[in-house]
């Protein structure tokens, strides 16, 4: 064997872009768009206006970006034009598609999308002309949807390229992306795929840097070049994985000038025809640097392609690093590329360098001159090629292991080191598939032990010294026994006596707290207080204050819905409004119930939390049989009615308020543990069942048993443990988007919500039956700014503060905050159709918005999103680590496990191994 150890002219410092690049950084947003459409169901309007309009009103130095809204992901676009010192940024979500209409894309003959004997008639989906400091960034996609049929044609755009190939004429199809006469563009981490055409070329233009750039599109799909610097200057594509339908890279030397300094550093190519130079060599291709490169399937690896109809000059090239395998042609260096060309312009390749180039794979070598006038003049150093590698080799100076070696004609027989098995061990990487993010993560069977309602409800108190407490509410006479003991009746027909029998169940809970409070002072061993309520509807508020005694409420009727307890209030209600309506029930009571009471009637409004009908405090509370209701809009609802702040109540400053639209709490319960409801029906529009905690990471529990939820948005919602169990939780279709959940557990409580074997149901209305309603969203909690996004507002900052504030453009968000992050868990359920089957868990809001924040699904999300807004978890907020924070299953906090999802005829199918699927 003949060692390759010498190098050959063109030093590397030369060989390479005279630029210092490192790797990009995003640049400020000016402008969030998000996407309104879902690929899946159609892309049936054009955002090209609003796209367009919003780069074109972007200050220098900014960028326009496009983010998914939950599911809706897709924009879809005509031809764009990204001005000089404006980018585009398209979120890892988000998909901007180039629409397939051929008319958009033509320049005025109306020949685009038409095989004819004149091609190049249509426009690029994007253009960058004569820019300066340009770019287009972001994990997000680019799609050209080559692979889809032409509107108002039979073909696909890669169809009527073949169909030219046949035919012998031009395919006038749009290339996907043109860079033009420009300076200093940039492209980092985007994914471009499917392109009609060409992906991006680049000509006459100085700077351009493509850094983590993918570019996807198969193998058969004609002329899609992956990047192809063409007449230009200081290029740089690092970093990058391409695999396509033609050259992967392409440096061209066409009319328009030289293309010189290019340094190709640390990229992956997989299908297409190899790292290329050429064809057009015309007006010279000099001072390359490839470097750390794999060829993995290229039907040709390292290449240099001209004729003499196109040819010039080709030097100071240097490949460095390069390993290749299963290519038919691993050096391909030809100056014969159209065996039937004619013209006078004959290549010239000399100063071409190979050091530590690997062929693993027998394929062809190729080193053709075009006669001994022109030679080629080539090195190798420390390279080796598979044995049986046939070789064509014409008219060439080559210098191998210190060795000058003339081919005046032809040389078939040069011998050549064989490749160790270990020389290119690691260097070839899978291609960066892009695979959606799952919104619908499930447990294993593993982790879905620790759901059991033993684990779930085994501690209370605060999560970072928790007390072992282990209770099983299955094992309670509410639950079990037949006949409960009655040491009080609610009966609003009978005549009451103030001491046992009453006519409503607030008079029966005062009494019953006064007495638990003597029972305590006499160390009885009563356990517990029982309050039998007969059936009827009671008009008025409930308040179970902190008691001496535990409470039951419960009626002996096993139809809940024949025992009520109804009242109407809402969160802009108005103070004064409040105390004219329940002021004389609470005129005398107990001094702990008073003062639940007092605690709303001096606000201006009472909020959310003071619209509960029924607000428990009382540790070890239990109800059975009972409904609680609040029946603001239930009684009569118009959705259209709309009244003055002075009628209707509302925040300071707000406008006149629509009344269907405010919180209105049924059932609250506030710090209290170990609470109980057995077959309870508790009924509401929005924020139907708030569960609190009375401080921040401390476990209260609640048990939910053969009950029944219903309403329309955030109607679970709050930071307790609850465990939800063989019940009915029914989303209300009155409003075109329902969420059943708002959880913001505190990151470091175990458990938040927990429902298993439940039933979620809908009311069979049209938006429900529309299939795009959600199981919860993480509820960000007293929120004012976020640092998860940028806002539509001029130098907006969103910082780590001890406060929440927010005075634009510049807010705080405190640690407190940032960790209510909301968990729930549905195991062994049956979820109905109104769910959206490939997304079910949702934003907080939507991004671009003061108050957004994304669906986080475990505590690895949550630790990255802090990261990329800027905060270190361990310098800035005190953790020691992502494992102390949140170990084992703490650390979900939005899951599936064994759940089947029914779905609408028409609705996508669940993606594979995700859940269960009932017809």
């Amino acid at each position: 064997m003949i060692a390759m150890t010498t190098t050959l002219n063109a030093p590397s410092s030369r060989a390479q872009d005279t630029r210092q690049v490192s790797e990009p950084r995003l640049p400020a947003v000016c402008t969030v768009l998000t996407a309104s459409q879902v690929y899946a169901e159609g892309l049936r309007q054009l955002d090209t206006a609003r796209i367009q309009a919003a780069l074109n009103a972007c200050p220098a130095g900014q960028a326009v970006q496009l983010a998914a809204n939950n599911e809706k992901d897709s924009f879809h676009s005509g031809p764009l034009q990204i001005p000089s010192g404006v980018s585009l940024i398209v979120d890892r979500d988000a998909t901007l598609y180039a629409s397939t209409d051929a008319d958009l894309y033509d320049k005025g003959g109306k020949t685009c999308g038409v095989n004819a004997q004149k091609g190049r008639t249509c426009t690029p989906f994007i253009t960058i002309d004569q820019a300066r400091g340009s770019g287009i960034y972001g994990d997000g996609v680019i799609d050209g949807q080559g692979g889809q049929l032409v509107q108002g044609k039979s073909e696909t755009w890669w169809q009527m390229a073949r169909r030219a190939q046949r035919e012998k004429n031009e395919h006038n199809i749009p290339r996907l992306i043109e860079i033009k006469k420009s300076q200093d563009i940039t492209f980092y981490r985007i994914r471009l795929r499917n392109s009609p055409n060409f992906h991006v070329t680049v000509s006459q233009t100085d700077g351009f840097t493509a850094w983590g750039v993918k570019i996807d599109t198969p193998a058969d799909a004609r002329n899609t070049d992956g990047i192809d610097p063409i007449s230009s200057r200081n290029i740089t594509i690092a970093h990058s994985y391409i695999r396509t339908g033609d050259d992967n890279i392409a440096i061209k030397g066409g009319n328009g000038g030289a293309t010189e300094n290019v340094s190709i550093l640390n990229n992956h190519f997989y299908s297409g025809h190899g790292m290329s130079i050429g064809s057009e060599t015309n007006s010279g291709v000099r001072r390359i640097l490839v470097k750390n490169l794999s060829l993995d399937g290229t039907t040709s690896g390292l290449r240099i392609k001209s004729d003499v109809s196109r040819g010039g000059v080709v030097e100071q090239v240097r490949y460095e690093d390069v390993c290749i395998r299963n290519s038919k042609r691993p050096i391909d260096l030809d100056t014969r590329y159209d065996r039937t060309a004619v013209g006078d312009k004959i290549p010239t390749y000399k100063a071409i360098v190979f050091d530590r180039v690997h062929s693993l794979t027998p394929g062809r070598i190729v080193l053709r001159a075009y006669d001994q006038a022109h030679p080629m003049y080539v090195s190798f150093a420390q390279s080796s090629v598979a044995a049986n590698s046939p070789q064509l080799i014409q008219f060439a100076n080559l210098q191998i292991a210190q060795k000058n070696i003339t081919v005046a004609e032809q040389a078939e027989n040069l011998v050549w080191d064989n490749p160790s098995s270990s020389v290119c061990a690691n260097r070839f990487a899978d291609f960066p598939v892009h695979t959606p993010f799952d919104f619908r993560p499930q447990l294993s069977s593993q982790q879905a032990q620790a759901y059991t309602i033993e684990n779930v409800l085994r501690s209370t108190g605060p999560a970072d010294k928790p007390l072992i407490d282990p209770w099983n509410p299955l094992s309670d006479e509410l639950a079990t026994a037949t006949k409960l003991p009655v040491d009080y009746v609610v009966d609003a027909n009978a005549l009451a006596d103030g001491k046992t029998q009453f006519n409503t169940v607030q008079a029966a809970i005062n009494q019953a707290v006064l007495d638990g409070r003597q029972l305590l002072a006499a160390k009885s061993k009563k356990a517990r207080l029982y309050i039998l309520v007969k059936p009827g509807t009671y008009r008025e508020l409930m308040y179970v204050p902190a008691t001496a005694v535990p409470i039951t409420l419960y009626s002996n009727e096993s139809d809940a819905q024949k025992t009520k307890i109804a009242a109407s209030a809402h969160a802009a209600l108005l103070g004064t409004a409040y105390s004219h309506r329940y002021a004389a029930q609470f005129a005398q009571v107990d001094p702990s119930i008073q003062e639940m009471y007092a605690s709303l009637k001096d606000r201006p409004v009472i909020g959310t939390s003071g619209s509960a009908i029924a607000w428990i405090r009382g540790h070890g509370f239990q109800a059975k049989n009972i409904t609680f209701q609040n029946t603001y809009n239930k009684d009569q609802v118009d959705t259209n009615a709309e009244c003055p702040n002075t009628v209707c109540g509302a925040t300071a400053g707000t406008a006149p308020v629509v009344v269907v639209q405010h919180q209105a709490v049924a059932l609250m319960v506030e710090g209290a543990d170990k609470v109980q409801f057995e077959n309870v029906r508790v009924l509401g529009f929005q924020d139907t069942l708030f569960l609190r905690s009375s401080a921040i990471a401390h476990t209260a529990r609640s048990f939910f048993h053969r009950s029944y939820v219903e309403g329309n948005v955030d109607f679970i919602f709050g930071d307790t443990t609850a465990y939800f169990y063989r019940s009915e939780i029914k989303s209300l279709g009155d409003r075109s988007t329902s969420y059943v959940t708002a959880p913001n557990t505190n990151v470091r409580t175990p458990y938040g919500f927990v429902f298993n074997e439940v039933n979620f149901t809908h009311d069979g209305s049209a938006n429900a039956l529309a299939g795009k309603f959600y199981l919860g969203r993480q509820w960000f909690h007293t929120q004012k700014c976020t640092p998860y996004a940028t806002i539509n507002v001029a130098s907006y900052r969103c910082t780590l503060a001890d406060v929440d504030a927010y005075q634009a453009p510049l807010g705080t968000i405190s640690k407190k905050v940032l960790e209510t992050v909301g968990k729930t868990v549905i195991l062994n359920s049956s979820i109905g159709e109104h769910i959206h089957a490939q997304h079910p868990w949702a934003d907080w809001n939507k991004k671009g918005s003061l108050a957004f924040r994304p669906a986080q699904f475990s505590v690895a999300d949550f630790w990255r999103n802090l990261q990329q807004a800027g905060l270190d978890p361990v310098q800035h907020l005190g953790y020691d680590s992502m494992e102390s924070l949140a170990p084992a299953t703490t650390g979900i906090f939005l899951s599936e496990f064994n759940n089947t999802h029914r779905v609408l005829p028409a609705a996508v199918s669940l993606q594979k191994n995700q859940v269960s699927e009932v017809k």
